[in-house]
């Protein structure tokens, strides 16, 4: 048997340990992917992918080379049900969903969708980045998710084929898709509408083939959607703020070294900033191009009409959603 003098043997073991030194070094320092999923279109104008791609770009930012983003947009990875699950079973890194089915999972992110709550994006911004947000967010912990805050799609109005909505005696007869959530359907009833509830994969067939009349949506959404091309009308109610939520999955979120968790946080914020900015300058453009495309696009006279009509919605869903947490929302819009 050959016997390896001392120096041949320091050597080589002195390479084995580099070797496997720089093998861990790899592995520590391997990049996390993030499957980073939502349910509308992968459009410049739209909200939801906005939020997405600003969201990677300051996650590269805040740890370079740290992350590898892969986006899913226009529900590959399924609804906004399917997601908030795939988050919760740690199979999807993170998403861009719809608040109102947050609420099916957490009933207090219904705040949102209390009808004429907010009167501009600054009231909404002012509850959601306070107390109240946090609060939010906070409650989703125990639901196995990461909550990061609120981007934003901007108000809903209403779009359908039957005729303009300036009052509510225009919604008479008129067959709108809303969210599946009871109190979408017990706000527009209490409008006097013939709400629908619908998942979203479902409504551009729907309303082509006069399954339903018409929806209530955010101006965006609209044009990066394609709903010019199936709707005649756009009435500029401002009913509902759409607030979105910017989530990412606990388990994935408890695998990041501290460091990295606190880069998730920091790029989550600057990406929202970013998004809310971008979302705002493009409503005007995005108001001229549906108009451009052919839709009728009306003002709302008389606001005050439609909130007489939802008052007592506030106090059918106040315990629902914590009367602490209306209460607190209210006392900040009046300031």
């Amino acid at each position: 048997m050959k016997i390896l003098n001392r120096k041949y043997l320091t050597s080589a073991l002195g390479g084995v340990t580099a070797a496997v030194f720089l093998g861990a070094a790899a592995i520590s320092h391997a990049e996390t992917t993030i499957k980073l999923g939502w349910t509308t279109a992968d459009s410049e104008v739209d909200p939801y992918a906005i939020a997405a791609r600003y969201f990677a770009e300051e996650l590269e930012a805040a740890a370079p080379g740290e992350f590898n983003v892969q986006f899913f947009p226009n529900h590959q990875l399924g609804d906004d049900t399917a997601m908030l699950q795939a988050m919760q079973f740690g199979t999807m890194g993170a998403g861009v969903i719809t608040g109102t089915q947050v609420g099916t999972i957490e009933s207090a992110f219904q705040l949102n969708d209390l009808p004429f709550l907010y009167a501009n994006n600054k009231q909404a911004h002012k509850v959601l980045d306070g107390e109240v947000g946090q609060k939010l967010l906070s409650l989703l912990d125990s639901k196995g998710i990461v909550g990061l805050g609120f981007p934003e799609a901007g108000f809903r109005h209403t779009i359908n084929n039957e005729r303009p909505i300036n009052s509510p005696a225009d919604f008479k007869g008129v067959k709108l898709r809303v969210q599946p959530s009871d109190l979408f359907l017990d706000s527009f009833r209490a409008i006097g509408a013939n709400p629908v509830p619908m998942a979203w994969s479902d409504v551009f067939t729907a309303v082509q083939q006069g399954t339903v009349d018409g929806l209530e949506i955010p101006l965006p959404v609209i044009y990066a959607n394609k709903y010019p091309e199936v709707t005649d009308y756009l009435s500029l109610t401002s009913h509902t703020y759409n607030a979105l939520a910017l989530l990412m999955s606990k388990q994935t979120f408890n695998k990041l070294s501290a460091e990295n968790q606190e880069a998730v946080h920091k790029a989550a914020r600057r990406a929202i900033d970013r998004q809310r900015a971008t979302v705002a300058a493009n409503n005007d453009k995005v108001l001229d191009q549906i108009r451009e495309a052919g839709m009728a696009v009306n003002e709302v006279a008389n606001v005050a009409a439609f909130r007489e009509r939802v008052a007592g919605i506030y106090d059918a869903y106040s315990e629902v959603i914590g009367e602490d947490i209306v209460n607190k929302a209210l006392e900040q819009v009046a300031e």
